[in-house]
């Protein structure tokens, strides 16, 4: 299967960066690709067996589908590891650097959608993600 990995360099402390990423009422905030879509229910079970559901729509209603699966692994301000509905596994990768956090997103990828499409758009919630943390106080 093939892999995808994106990244970002984010200007905010770790702490800052894992809380955002893994708060389902911030997860809602900055969980889309586009200003078209959103999150409008969150919800997450950040521990190992744990289950996260995020419902991601069309603001017109047109479209939308449940981004879920199980944790396989989470070590806080490190690592999540976890294997969405269709099998998939996500590998994310936090680490401290200065006064900033890399985040790096490793997935497999699917085969409806050219890689190409699929490492745009995830890479758009992640561009999405460093806007959002950047922007709060």
């Amino acid at each position: 299967m093939t892999q995808i990995t994106i990244n970002a360099t984010i200007n905010a402390p770790i702490d800052k960066v894992w809380d955002a990423y893994n708060n389902p009422e911030e997860v809602k905030q900055w969980n889309a690709a586009s200003d078209d879509w959103h999150t409008p229910v969150a919800q997450n079970d950040l521990r190992k067996g744990g289950r996260f559901t995020y419902r991601m729509e069309a603001k017109d209603g047109s479209f939308g589908f449940d981004f879920s699966g199980v944790y396989n692994d989470v070590k806080n301000h490190e690592l999540i590891a976890y294997t969405m509905d269709d099998n998939r596994k996500v590998i994310i990768k936090f680490e401290h650097a200065h006064k900033h956090t890399l985040m790096t997103i490793s997935f497999d990828a699917e085969t409806q959608n050219s890689i190409e499409m699929q490492k745009d758009g995830w890479q758009s919630i992640l561009n999405n993600f460093k806007k959002y943390v950047e922007s709060r106080d």
